[in-house]
């Protein structure tokens, strides 16, 4: 039987192949939706996992969210300086970490931040953090060596700007890969981005970004164009923690905070959910993303599951017309002492296996689509998504498999139906 069986697989293999193809295509597209949405729903919960509670200016939660954790870039609105120092000096903090941005490299945005964001992000894999103006920490997908530097560059990318080329920057040290966006981000000290926006402010006035225009300490004059990252001896300044610790600094877009305890976490949300501030868990805003987010696949699943039944439908037409057109050679079989058993379950075997081909392949080419596609999306964002089966998708190819071994029963009941002689009266 099993060597008829694949003889007949030989003489048809082009229409098998068809078969085969069009059977992986439908099954694909739901396993691709399925992986992807997976894929991004954990590949954004671990790029928001070292940051326990941001903190912002009013307004929106989201948006607060994909600036400061996946470094979207936003106009948002500036904390009060005081907040800064309030929260360092607050004994139910462990760490605190600014993020000021607004500056790129590249493609590579640059955050102005203060030494214990690195401590939250793992550490450096190489070089060290900095302790000086003009230190810089490269992500560890940031395609640049230590010892490097760099200019600034205003603005986002692919809008007009202007290099500052009276800051220089130089990379001391690298970032342990963390799978998130800050793998392509560029940390430096926030009093350097205060300090270059304030001489842009003065310079551009009308042009000014949110950092610059909010800040105007007395002593950036017009006349003072020195590199930022030197002193007048041109020596290396250390930084210097006044504007932080005293609260006299024009404000930031967003605080990461690491509380020292889960109560902690939740009394310091309460106290900055008011009318000028607004604290977030980063989880509970991805939670209701993701309910968007499984709303989309709900769709495109059920997009999936109708081209599958259509594709199914036709299949198992096609198949029932060939085993119609086969009566003779059934009946050749059953004249030649083959039991109806056999051809039963002789056609049954035929077809089942092209189906179950089919689905096999599909999974396989439905995992590489959404690797693929996975792969380009953490390229341009830096968030690292894992594209991975869970026993949920063994279940559901068990199934798949099932429905294909009680659809097949059909053409098997038209071979079981027919007589030797109707066979090959036909």
């Amino acid at each position: 039987m099993f060597r008829f069986i694949a003889a007949d697989l030989r003489r048809n293999r082009i229409g098998a192949a068809i078969l085969i193809l069009l059977v992986a295509l439908a099954t694909a597209l739901g396993v691709a939706v399925t992986l992807q949405e997976r894929a991004l729903r954990l590949g954004s919960a671990r790029a928001a996992a070292p940051f326990d509670l941001v903190i912002g200016a009013a307004g929106s939660e989201t948006q607060l969210v994909l600036s400061s954790v996946f470094l979207q870039p936003a106009p948002l609105p500036l904390l009060p300086g005081s907040v800064l120092a309030k929260l360092r000096a607050d004994p139910r903090v462990s760490a605190v970490a600014p993020v000021g941005f607004g500056d790129f490299v590249g493609s590579y945005p640059i955050v102005g931040t203060t030494p214990e964001a690195i401590a939250m992000l793992g550490g450096v894999a190489e070089g060290d953090g900095f302790v000086h103006q003009g230190d810089a920490v490269v992500g560890a997908a940031v395609a640049r060596q230590l010892g490097s530097t760099f200019h600034p560059f205003h603005g986002t990318v692919g809008e007009a700007g202007e290099v500052h080329s009276d800051m220089e920057y130089q990379i001391v040290g690298r970032l342990v890969p963390t799978g998130t966006p800050w793998d392509r981000a560029i940390l430096v000290p926030i009093q350097t981005v205060w300090d270059v926006h304030a001489d842009h402010a003065h310079e551009h006035a009308p042009e000014a970004s949110p950092l610059a225009v909010a800040h105007s300490h007395d002593h950036h004059g017009e006349d003072d164009h020195h590199d930022h990252a030197h002193d007048e001896d041109g020596e290396a300044e250390p930084l210097d923690e006044t504007d932080i610790v005293s609260g006299d600094n024009p404000g930031v877009p967003a605080i990461v905070v690491k509380p020292k305890s889960i109560a902690d976490a939740y009394n310091l949300r309460q106290e900055y959910r008011r009318d000028t501030t607004m604290a977030v868990f980063p989880g509970e805003v991805l939670t209701r993303l993701y309910g968007t987010l499984g709303d989309a696949r709900r769709v495109l699943s059920a997009v999936a599951v109708g081209a599958q039944a259509l594709v199914a439908a036709a299949i198992l037409m096609v198949i029932a017309v060939h085993v119609l057109q086969r009566r003779r050679q059934i009946g050749a079989l059953r004249a030649f002492g083959a039991s109806r058993a056999v051809v039963v379950g002789m056609i049954w075997l035929e077809v089942f296996l092209i189906l179950a081909l089919g689905l096999m392949l599909g999974f396989a080419i439905g995992y590489g689509a959404a690797s693929m596609l996975s792969q380009r999306f953490a390229q341009t964002s830096g968030i690292a998504m894992p594209v991975i089966f869970q026993p949920s998708d063994v279940w559901t190819l068990a199934v798949f498999l099932a429905v294909a071994a009680l659809a097949t029963l059909l053409p098997a009941a038209i071979a079981y139906r027919q007589t030797p002689a109707q066979a090959l009266r036909s």
